[in-house]
């Protein structure tokens, strides 16, 4: 169990640094991203990023094996909400896959794990 947690947190930490990389100054205005994460070690997970351009959501919809991004005025939704990892000035939200090693990839990525109610 400990091995898959490792592994778990492990791929999310890709999953997080992938999104991380393709976020990068894409905060200046409002508005959200919502995609299918995944990687060669982790996914696909349903997942937002606020805020976002509508150009940072076309890279971060290509980056890794990332898929269907769609650029939104608004906030992200809250109906199936998994978790959030909280980067500071970007939020990264999670809508399937393990709580526990959603968590330690957003650790390892500098940000604050808030689960969902």
């Amino acid at each position: 169990m400990k091995v898959f947690r490792f592994l778990s947190g492990a791929a999310a930490l890709f999953l997080v640094g992938g999104y991380t990389v393709a976020s990068a100054g894409a905060h200046e205005s409002g508005g959200s991203c919502e995609y299918v994460m995944e990687n060669m070690f982790a996914g696909p997970y349903k997942a937002c990023t606020e805020p976002t351009t509508h150009d940072a959501c076309d890279e971060i919809g290509t980056t890794d094996d990332n898929r269907d991004a769609s650029h939104s005025g608004g906030a992200c939704p809250t109906d199936g909400l998994v978790g959030t990892c909280d980067l500071g000035d970007s939020q990264l939200r999670y809508y399937e896959g393990d709580v526990g090693g959603l968590e330690i990839g957003c650790g390892f990525s500098g940000g604050d794990w808030i689960t969902a109610e």
